[in-house]
């Protein structure tokens, strides 16, 4: 029995090393270690052996199956693995595909810029709610019930008493309430309002300063202001204060900047007055001092904000806002 085990072994292994095929492989498995195998029937016969020879023999008989078993299993694997392999095979000939670089978003290298600027110039970088009660949004800011900033063609009303912030001025509401005097803060984030075209999208990025001590003035605001555009744009743009209302500044002004395509000599981006819009600004309202609880005899101050997308399109000279938006990597790979 023992000889015949190695013959069965010896004959199983030889006949897989012809075998050309996974249908060839299962059939002599089934011939071999199967049910009605050759080797499972040398198994059933032990009982025909002497007593003294079972154990010895039965032993023999399962290393052999078990070796017979594992053969054929490597087998199948060894086969289905040439045949995968055409397909899954790496061509180390081809030239190397490049792995495309990641970058900053031309609205986010700006804001940076925006903030690094501010904060060489003292000011502090704070946070706040994008949801806003309508206290912070527009009460504290002077913007009254029956104001038209509340209408709901302008906002974005999560409920009565409740908005999608139209600024980031609430920011500064906030600072101001739990913060004395002196104050200098800019807040940068995203601001919401129910418009979309070619220079307007319903969601933007703002950034809003505030600077509030004795003595503020507007040559201070002016002085200021000043400093950004250049060290934004460059020493030879030119800039210009023209009177302006909003509700929470008085005074009241728009800052503009000398056109960067044409240099002022007229263009279609700046409607051929040579002149861009960039800021609004003014002296904070004795109004809001009064709701944050600041002595309006004491302290003065000043506030701006401006639109990251218009001063990166400015930068850029992109005419387009929806462009920013539109994840076209043709387009930000140029940033």
């Amino acid at each position: 029995m023992k000889e015949k085990l190695k013959v069965l072994e010896q004959e199983a292994l030889k006949a897989l090393e012809a075998t050309g095929g996974p249908q060839e492989v299962d059939r002599l498995r089934t011939q071999y270690v199967g049910r009605k195998g050759a080797v499972t029937l040398c198994l059933r016969k032990m009982s025909d052996l002497p007593p003294e020879d079972r154990p010895e023999v039965g032993r023999l008989a399962n290393e052999v199956k078990t070796r017979l078993e594992l053969a054929f299993k490597d087998a199948i694997e060894g086969l289905e693995k040439e045949r995968k392999m055409p397909a899954e095979a790496l061509d180390v000939t081809l030239p190397g595909r490049p792995v495309a670089r990641g970058r900053l978003h031309p609205i986010t290298q700006i804001t940076q810029d925006i903030c690094e600027i501010f904060l060489r110039l003292g000011f502090e970088i704070v946070e706040g709610p994008d949801v806003e009660l309508d206290y912070y949004n527009f009460e504290a800011l002077n913007i009254p019930k029956d104001h038209p900033a509340r209408d709901m063609h302008d906002t974005f009303y999560v409920s009565e008493n409740t908005v999608l912030r139209t600024h980031t001025s609430p920011i500064q509401v906030r600072v101001m309430e739990k913060q004395s005097p002196p104050v200098r803060v800019i807040a940068p984030g995203k601001s919401y309002r129910v418009d979309y075209d070619i220079s307007h999208t319903p969601m933007f990025q703002q950034v809003e300063g505030l600077m509030v001590e004795e003595n503020i003035s507007f040559g201070d605001l002016k002085g200021i202001l000043t400093t950004f555009v250049h060290q934004m744009f460059d020493e030879e743009t030119s800039l210009r204060f023209r009177p302006s209302f909003f509700p929470f500044t008085e005074p009241s002004a728009e800052v503009d900047i000398r056109c960067v395509i044409c240099r002022g000599k007229g263009c279609r981006v700046c409607s051929h007055t040579g002149w861009l819009e960039v800021i609004g600004a003014g002296m904070v309202h004795p109004a809001v001092f009064e709701m944050v609880g600041y002595d309006t005899d004491r302290y003065t101050g000043f506030a701006f904000g401006m639109g990251i997308e218009r001063i990166t399109m400015l930068k850029y000279g992109i005419e387009d806002i929806r462009r920013f938006y539109e994840n076209d990597i043709r387009f930000l790979e140029q940033f």
